[in-house]
């Protein structure tokens, strides 16, 4: 279980990463999504949070990035 902490924390560090290198807002990334701010919030903290591989395929391109980029360590 513990894995799958480390993993849904990395993809919500880097969901924040590049939201911001975009400058975007949760709200506008949340209404872009048409998901509520507080998925956003709990995803980009260190609350665990899931989310579905087609809900992440549209984060990444909304943030234009590649899906496997939400995947990467974080210093």
């Amino acid at each position: 279980m513990e894995k799958k902490k480390d993993i849904y924390y990395t993809i919500g560090r880097n969901i924040r990463k590049y939201r911001i290198q975009k400058g975007m807002k949760q709200r506008e990334l949340a209404e872009a999504l048409f998901l509520s701010d507080s998925f956003i919030a709990k995803l980009e903290s260190v609350t665990h949070q899931t989310i579905a591989i087609d809900t992440l395929e549209e984060f990444a391109k909304i943030l234009d990035v590649d899906i496997k980029d939400f995947f990467n360590e974080i210093d």
